[in-house]
């Protein structure tokens, strides 16, 4: 859907680490676990989510980490990139979108 769009480096990005992070630190990565992509577009706004299947116990944060360190940075870098992340509790998971503008006021392109 992103193809050929300024933001879908970006995008392939974010959904690679929230993803990632699914299968890592939740229920998502057990044998019979899965978790939720979602992609939202406007004009302005290209909305990434990614909801967990649960067992967690707390919320994905960002956690300042040394440069190297080899986890725990992910979810730092998400929120570098996204112009807004927000995390919200999902059906004892959690669900946590990132949002990145299109810029189209100025002079950037629309998705």
């Amino acid at each position: 859907m992103l193809r050929g769009s300024p933001l879908a480096e970006d995008a392939e990005l974010i959904v690679s680490e929230l993803s990632a992070n699914a299968i890592l630190h939740t229920a998502s990565g057990r044998e019979a676990g899965g978790f939720h992509l979602a992609l939202a577009m406007s004009s302005r706004v290209v909305a990434l989510s990614v909801t967990d299947g649960g067992g967690a116990g707390t919320a994905p944060k960002v956690e300042h980490r040394d440069q190297e360190a080899e986890h725990g940075r992910g979810l730092g870098m998400v929120s570098a990139i996204a112009h807004r992340v927000v995390v919200h509790d999902s059906d004892g998971g959690h669900t946590v979108t990132a949002e990145l503008l299109t810029d189209v006021r100025r002079g950037g392109h629309p998705c």
